[in-house]
């Protein structure tokens, strides 16, 4: 049974992420029962994700600044300020962002990715050690743990389907 949760900004785990983004997990299986994860993005133009899939969880995105191209299946979807995108679970899905600062929510049902995000990222919490990024082999291990799969490297901005093997 799930029970109310309540926390301020500050209380956010945040999690060192792609390109030197922060992911702020807002909430997560232990305060939702695993039934929803909530995350909130700071990302930096140009990040971009690789190719891959969920096994286990639906995701839904929500740019509340930015813009960004987003790949799911065989759509290729440019989305600005306000554009949302539904990956569901199974479905390869990539995305690129294009302006110099995205400001994106994401959310996850059920609950579970934010262990990947944690396997993946650095907890900020501690100090960052000097040249830390996230790598390839980090997200794939990652990945392994968690339900995900990676598929393939980023697309490039111009690619109108995703590059699947």
């Amino acid at each position: 049974m799930s029970i109310p949760y309540l926390a301020e900004a500050a209380e956010h785990e945040q999690i060192g992420w792609l390109g030197g983004g922060v992911l702020r997990v807002l909430l997560d299986g232990g305060h939702t029962d695993g039934r929803l994860t909530v995350f909130r993005s700071d990302a930096v133009g140009g990040t971009a994700s690789p190719v891959h899939l969920h096994d286990h969880e639906d995701e839904i995105i929500v740019l509340l600044a930015g813009s960004g191209i987003v790949w799911v299946g065989d759509r290729r979807q440019e989305l600005s300020t306000g554009g949302v995108a539904f990956l569901p679970r199974g479905v390869p899905h990539a995305y690129r962002f294009t302006s110099p600062r995205v400001d994106m929510l994401a959310m996850a049902t059920p609950a579970g990715m934010e262990n990947f995000f944690r396997a993946a990222g650095w907890d900020l919490t501690k100090p960052v050690p000097d040249g830390w990024a996230v790598t390839r082999e980090m997200l794939a291990e990652a990945a392994a743990r968690n339900g995900q799969k990676l598929l393939g490297p980023p697309p490039d901005a111009d690619l109108p389907r995703l590059p699947l093997p």
